[in-house]
């Protein structure tokens, strides 16, 4: 009975697809394509065995191209819902190659909520599917700490660290002589090295805010900073280059007026992300 019960269930939720659905999910009413685009994610949230397949997925996929931000933002918040849950991503295989390419390039969306849950969504997707995004595709996202419109830029901070700065990747060695410094010496010379590479050395205020939520850590451990700017061979025998060296003190001056002004550089919008706990 039981049994039975279930096909009875799974035959109207069928029905109700066909039916509503189907004829829906392109209406010529924005909320109603929304709405459709949110109740299928739920349904294979849910209901995974049933609806958690490229036939279903597809549709989400197909409306990340929508022309209306409300629909976008549904298709990517619906998608946040599955790739954090780490039994639900090894089926997203076909999903994840045929449209990564649009997610990669929605943090340049002109809706600001849409771009910053785009980012979020490739943090997780970076997090849940090994290789899922190239190096090309990383170096395009790490940009946006720079960009001004600054829940984007932290999200994309969030990515910076995680993907590249975080000492926790377990990629990362640490330097020998490191002493108490090491990690955060490892994670500084990444960050100098990534400053100098992306080559927008006016900028340094708004990649210190971007990664102020996430490494903030680090980035008030200015024993560490001042330290290896002295060249301390106990420390780290490893010298900086000048230019290295340069860019180290523009980093040690932006976060020492990140720490005392509290809010984001001039020409950085929107309200002060609280930080994750």
């Amino acid at each position: 009975q039981y049994e039975h019960k279930l096909l009875e269930i799974q035959n109207m939720m069928n029905a109700i697809f066909k039916g509503t659905f189907l004829n829906r999910y392109r209406d010529v009413i924005p909320e109603i394509r929304a709405t459709c685009i949110e109740e299928i994610g739920s349904w294979i949230k849910t209901y995974p065995d049933a609806f958690l397949n490229d036939s279903y997925l597809k549709y989400i996929g197909w409306m990340l191209y929508d022309k209306q931000a409300e629909v976008r933002l549904k298709c990517l918040l619906g998608l946040q819902g599955i790739y954090s849950r780490k039994e639900l991503v090894s089926r997203m295989d076909l999903f994840t190659s045929r449209f990564k390419d649009r997610i990669v390039s929605m943090p340049l969306d002109k809706d600001h909520e849409v771009a910053v849950q785009a980012m979020k969504l490739l943090m997780l997707m970076s997090q849940s599917c090994e290789d899922v995004l190239s190096a090309e595709d990383c170096e395009t996202l790490y940009q946006f700490v720079y960009t001004t419109h600054r829940p984007l830029a932290v999200a994309a901070g969030e990515f910076l660290y995680k993907r590249l700065l975080s000492h926790e990747g377990g990629e990362e060695v640490q330097p020998k002589g490191g002493g108490k410094f090491g990690a955060s010496t490892v994670q500084l010379r990444r960050l100098i090295h990534f400053f100098l590479e992306s080559e927008l050395h006016k900028h340094v205020a708004y990649l210190i805010d971007s990664l102020w939520d996430w490494a903030g850590k680090f980035l008030k451990d200015w024993e560490c900073m001042t330290t290896l700017l002295l060249k301390n061979a106990e420390e780290d025998g490893e010298e900086l280059s000048d230019a290295h060296e340069s860019a180290l003190i523009e980093i040690i001056l932006a976060t020492v007026r990140e720490a005392a002004e509290g809010h984001p550089p001039v020409g950085r919008g929107a309200a002060k992300k609280v930080s994750a706990s």
